[in-house]
């Protein structure tokens, strides 16, 4: 026979028998949630995640080497009513990174979460979201979940060391017509119990993207500055629905910056000893916290001594994470010569893109990092929703929501009122940055630094050669940073010490 003919009954063998072999069955998925859970109907949005690794899938998925996980709207749904996932409703599914069709989940770990809570940013860890149990998928079986728990809420454990400041901001309450908090944790001077009429100045922390008020910390601050200065050490929570509102008033997540001047803060001096002036309060922050102390310091120069801001978010957005939103060719996936966008990296590894973090953040839904941004920057769309800055299947930036965002590019604000703002704002301006950030930072401060040097506002911008997002706080640049925030303090108040009363 000769070879062609052979090779020909083969595959035709060969495909006779695949024709002849049963067809895997698709994925199927069923979940309802419980009664006592929940007696009332939910309208809301319905995930599955998926891990081999983790017998917990509602933990993820993180950024980096994200699992898949599915979603799908529902309105209205019943206690003990079904929602099910399947290859014939592909269509109404939400899905990362393919099409539920195309994932191989065989022997992966999976676990329904329903969003009961539309006002926490997180999903799986969401207080008041429900959960159900795990199932290990095993090819072709109908996997069924029911809905039987509640994330529950984290509560603040305050100690002799740590406290709790916590106030309903009526600002905030009559913005969104229900009752919300602005809160922080306190940590007291080592001195504290020791001197009861000593007044203190205070730190204000805010913490990074997806960081809250809580600490660990069950001890003091012990410090050994300049005349045995000593601080409060306050940790703000910069948490909301729609993830990190970086103090910064907005349309979307309401005036969370006039909060903390005008609420919080007042509370916190009413109830402990601070020296309730502006001389004795400064702002320090990393990433997202960099920006919101940042932003603090600009839009309310009166307020504080001076900021501290490490690795901040993009303060000029000619160069949002090396992209200008201002240019009408830019696309937030692709660059000009048509090469997929990088949006973190490790050394000069590629390790996110910008087109599948946007991607796996729209199946997630609100809350998530990039659409944060919008929600702060943006104006609200017609839909009661954070408008878009671009389309999330081709990138292309919305140029009216740009011109929009002009009102919190820090770089412009300086540039465009640096007199207005000189007065109360000169030499109050430090920022940090490494060259190597890992998320591609570093080209807003580089921007932010040339611009502040032809400035007389005495500002402070350092790029720090091959330092990361995460290697740029060093012990040493710590140290710094406070013993600064130590001389600052005793520039104002030249007769503080260790055993002085400063008057409030």
């Amino acid at each position: 026979m000769p070879k062609y003919c052979l090779r020909t009954t083969i595959f035709s063998l060969l495909f006779s028998i695949l024709l002849s072999s049963p067809v895997a069955a698709g994925w199927k998925f069923e979940a309802k949630f419980n009664p006592e859970i929940r007696s009332k109907p939910f309208t809301g949005r319905v995930y599955v995640f998926f891990n081999r690794n983790s017998r917990n899938p509602r933990l993820g998925p993180g950024w980096f080497n994200p699992p898949p996980f599915i979603a799908k709207d529902v309105k209205n749904l019943k206690p003990n009513q079904t929602v099910t996932f399947d290859d014939s409703d592909e269509a109404n599914i939400l899905a990362f990174p393919e099409p539920l069709s195309k994932l191989n989940l065989n022997g992966f770990h999976a676990q329904v979460v329903m969003r009961f809570n539309p006002f926490v940013p997180t999903v799986g860890t969401g207080a008041g979201n429900g959960y159900s149990n795990v199932v290990t998928l095993q090819d072709g079986e109908k996997a069924v979940f029911k809905i039987g728990n509640l994330v529950k809420d984290r509560e603040f454990h305050e100690t002799k060391w740590v406290k709790l400041i916590r106030v309903k901001s009526k600002l905030l309450s009559d913005f969104f017509k229900r009752d919300v908090y602005a809160q922080g944790s306190v940590r007291l001077p080592a001195s504290y119990y020791d001197q009861p009429n000593r007044r203190y100045p205070t730190i204000y922390r805010i913490p990074g993207f997806g960081g809250r008020h809580f600490t660990r910390s069950n001890s003091p601050v012990r410090e050994k500055n300049k005349n045995g200065v000593e601080f409060f050490r306050i940790t703000l929570d910069p948490a909301c629905g729609l993830g990190h509102h970086v103090f910064a008033d907005s349309a979307n997540n309401g005036p969370v910056g006039e909060s903390l001047i005008e609420e919080l803060i007042p509370a916190f001096d009413k109830k402990f000893r601070s020296i309730a002036k502006p001389s004795a309060r400064f702002l320090t922050g990393h990433s997202s916290g960099g920006w919101s102390s940042l932003w603090l310091m600009t839009a309310y120069p009166k307020q504080f001594a001076g900021t501290w801001s490490t690795s901040p978010d993009p303060v000029d957005f000619r160069d949002f994470q090396r992209i200008d939103i201002y240019d009408s060719k830019e696309n937030m996936f692709v660059d000009s010569d048509g090469k997929r966008r990088p949006l973190a990296r490790r050394g000069r590894q590629v390790m996110i893109w910008y087109d599948t973090f946007s991607s796996m953040e729209w199946v997630l839904g609100h809350g998530g990092q990039l659409h944060s941004f919008e929600a702060v920057f943006s104006p609200k769309g017609k839909d009661g929703k954070p408008m878009l800055l671009w389309d999330r299947k081709s990138g292309k930036i919305n140029q009216k929501v740009a011109q929009a965002w002009k009102k919190y590019d820090i770089r412009m604000i300086l540039e465009n009122n640096w007199k207005k703002l000189q007065p109360d704002l000169k030499g109050k301006i430090h920022v940090y940055m490494g060259d190597m950030d890992t998320f591609y930072l570093e080209g807003a401060t580089i921007l932010l630094k040339k611009s502040l040097d032809k400035l007389p506002l005495q500002a402070t911008v350092e790029i720090h050669p091959g330092k990361t997002h995460f290697s740029l706080l060093s012990p040493k640049l710590r140290k710094r940073i406070l013993a600064d925030m130590v001389e600052t303090f005793l520039k104002y108040h030249p007769h503080a010490s260790g055993d002085s009363i400063p008057s409030p």
